[in-house]
């Protein structure tokens, strides 16, 4: 078989998978169909907006399907028209039911932004980073009707760096998941891939996150609330009161005291407040947050945490008891 004689279906829907069905695009396969959720309000006029994937389809005159369900018969029907060699789903959002697995010749391949079995499910990029993890990745596997279960074609690792939030990772991920999905592909055409089955006894969950997980609770440890506020970055962010005030804090990292007085202030006492940003202290050790969100106002970063002084007071304390839902 000639290696533009793959036809595949892509399944996508956020932006993420839109990255992958370019990636697609750019390579010799044939994409014969789009499968995307159904278009969703968006915007302050709640106007039904495409998702990045149905977008993209478009623009490049590429058929889109956007069933609620491929349980339903006749989308089981229209799908097995376009007699496709195999099915790449990418965040797609809709669970497949068994009859959808064995429609294309080879199957259904999943890209998952996560080193299998760990971090199974709809978090992985920021649960990897809340929970410490040092090195992150991308697994490409055979679907199957459970929830990120299926045997491993390939994966792909890269380290989470002290400085990656969700967001940075999650663009290095798409990276590597693009490269990933090519390469498996191109093995599944040409020579195969070995399938390695999931140690469920390793494995955990990546629940969905919520929005309360972003409230600060000062008497964790400095580095653990600097995971949850790189974990958190782009949402739903961390956050912490002051006087009144819902602060979010978009990035931080844990240091040591910066004096011996500083190190006995009770946890949540902001002990400076300078040009490096604002110091305060934690359960243990103390959080360097070095960009904060006044509410109301913009992002401020290093060099604009200064004029804060005129609102902060050394010595004051921040509070987390407005807890959102």
């Amino acid at each position: 078989m000639s290696q533009a004689g793959l036809r595949v279906v892509f399944a996508g829907t956020p932006d993420f998978a839109a990255q992958h069905l370019q990636a697609l695009l750019d390579s010799p396969y044939q994409v014969v169909a789009v499968y995307s959720q159904p278009d969703r309000p968006a915007g302050r006029g709640r106007k039904l907006t495409a998702s990045p994937v149905k977008a993209l389809a478009i623009e490049h005159d590429i058929e889109v399907q956007q069933p609620l369900s491929l349980k339903d018969e006749d989308a089981q029907a229209v799908l097995a028209s376009y007699n496709a060699d195999i099915m790449v789903v990418v965040a797609y959002g809709l669970l497949l039911p068994q009859i959808a697995l064995d429609t294309p010749r080879l199957g259904c391949i999943n890209v998952h932004g996560s080193l299998l079995p760990r971090w199974r499910g709809a978090a992985p990029i920021q649960r990897a980073i809340l929970a410490g993890d040092s090195m992150s990745g991308v697994t490409v596997m055979q679907m199957e009707a459970g929830l990120d279960t299926g045997p491993m074609l390939l994966k792909a690792q890269i380290p989470i760096t002290l400085n990656d939030t969700s967001a940075s990772l999650y663009e290095k991920l798409a990276v590597l998941g693009c490269n990933s999905l090519v390469e498996a592909l191109d093995h599944l055409q040409n020579d195969g891939l070995t399938a390695q089955v999931q140690d469920n006894a390793t494995a955990n969950y990546a629940a969905k996150l919520m929005k309360s997980e972003g409230a600060i609770d000062w008497q964790q440890s400095a580095q653990q609330i600097s995971l949850q506020v790189r974990g958190l970055n782009p949402w739903p962010v961390a956050y912490s009161d002051w006087q009144d005030n819902r602060l979010r804090i978009w990035m931080a990292h844990a240091i040591e005291a910066s004096s011996a007085k500083a190190s006995s202030q009770p946890p949540g006492t902001l002990v400076a407040l300078d040009k490096t940003g604002l110091e305060v202290a934690c359960g243990a050790g103390h959080l360097k947050i070095t960009q904060l969100q006044w509410p109301g106002g913009k992002a401020l970063n290093q060099n604009e945490l200064m004029n804060l002084k005129q609102k902060m007071t050394i010595g004051e304390t921040f509070t987390s008891l407005m807890v959102e839902n």
